[in-house]
């Protein structure tokens, strides 16, 4: 090939390559952002002294994923809200779904079962600076669906009825059974070891058998002769011994339709059966998640307001009940409100009606999820 032709000829073998390979680097926005900082920066976490700061009262907090969580240009911005609004806490994954652990693990006995997959490889610095900005942090965990330790320890897991296969619900993820108290020692490891890199509070979602799949071809190891609601009830309790001498503050998240259910659901929860255990329950009562019919309402969505007030309502009823049966210290209640539109749109209005309810049925905290962490800063009062 004459010379004067190689040239251009090595720039559209460039950029031929580069149009086939892009798609594949950024098949993912997160993932292919937080993959990319990985690797620059598994090594340049430093060593930092971990921190508590006080919980606030009240608490007002947002969802952040593990992969917004993974470089400084995803979080910033939402790190920025908090500053800007009413907000003084972030809620960040450390173990979801898939089960992987998202920080650095430097306990020897929770690394040895190889659940960590760093997806935040500066979690505690990251987790310093936001307590110098004041801003309380919470750590989700993923409980019971858990897609790695299945793999990892197949005898733990929900079965087919046959006990011969893993079961999975219909999103195709697998369970480990709730009645697994080994299962449950490694559940407390992580909270400690959480504590330790400075989160403040944990914060237990999937706290709770399946609820959807091939429920008439479903088996449990260790659950199959006692009730669902007795085995969730062992297992708050086993956490709450556990770790009620390490000042870590524990919250359960419960679907919001146990505070006016009055069985298990299927599922095992029952609100009251919580109270006692955790300083915070933080009841799931998005509007877009009840049925037709609940209240009345062929719609429940459109009516964010009354959806949360009456389901909250009974909640505060019934833990005032049981409060002055037993005489115990309860936890308080914090709900999840939704900043999505489910069916229909969400806006400002919606999302200050349900934090208005919230209100009005005395409680003072709340929590916002978004899956995407987009968050409707016209919602929120400014600081």
């Amino acid at each position: 090939m004459p010379k004067k032709l190689l040239f251009p000829a090595l720039i559209i073998i460039f950029l031929v390559g580069l149009f086939f390979l892009l798609p594949k680097i950024f098949q993912s926005h997160y993932v292919s952002s937080a993959s990319l900082f990985f690797s620059q920066a598994t090594t340049t976490e430093k060593t930092v002294s971990s921190t508590h700061i006080k919980t606030p009262d009240p608490v007002k907090g947002v969802y952040m994923t593990s992969w917004i969580a993974s470089a400084a240009y995803l979080r910033n911005p939402l790190v920025n809200l908090i500053q800007k609004t009413e907000l003084n806490s972030v809620v960040i994954d450390i173990k979801d779904y898939s089960g992987r652990i998202v920080f650095p693990v430097t306990d020897p006995q929770l690394k040895a079962y190889g659940s960590e997959q760093v997806r935040v490889p500066d979690m505690q610095s990251f987790i310093q600076s936001l307590h110098q900005k004041g801003i309380y942090v919470i750590g989700r965990v993923a409980v019971f669906q858990d897609a790695y330790f299945v793999k990892y320890r197949p005898d733990l897991a929900v079965k087919n009825k046959a006990g011969t296969q893993v079961w999975k619900d219909r999103k195709g993820i697998s369970w480990i059974d709730a009645g697994s108290k080994e299962y449950w020692d490694y559940i407390v490891l992580l909270a400690k070891q959480a504590h330790d890199i400075g989160f403040d509070e944990i914060n237990f979602d999937y706290i709770r058998f399946p609820s959807d799949g091939n429920m008439e071809d479903i088996s449990y190891p260790f659950s199959s002769t006692t009730p669902k609601s007795e085995v969730l009830k062992s297992f708050f309790a086993y956490l709450h011994d556990h770790l009620k001498d390490t000042g870590l503050v524990t919250s359960a998240d419960l679907f919001g339709q146990t505070t006016i259910a009055t069985n298990d659901m299927g599922i095992g929860q029952v609100f009251v059966n919580a109270l006692p255990y955790f300083d915070y329950v933080d009841p799931m009562v998005y509007p877009s998640h009840f049925g037709p019919g609940v209240f009345g309402y062929q719609n429940p969505e459109a009516h964010p307001y009354d959806m949360v007030y009456r389901s909250m309502k009974s909640g505060v009823a019934r833990e005032k009940d049981l409060a002055s049966t037993t005489g115990e210290t309860l936890a308080v209640l914090r709900p999840w409100l939704q900043d999505f539109g489910l069916h229909q749109d969400y806006g400002p209005t919606e999302i200050k009606d349900q934090i208005q309810a919230t209100y009005d049925d005395g409680l003072s905290s709340w929590l916002l999820w978004s899956a995407s962490n987009k968050y409707t800063e016209g919602a929120l009062e400014s600081k």
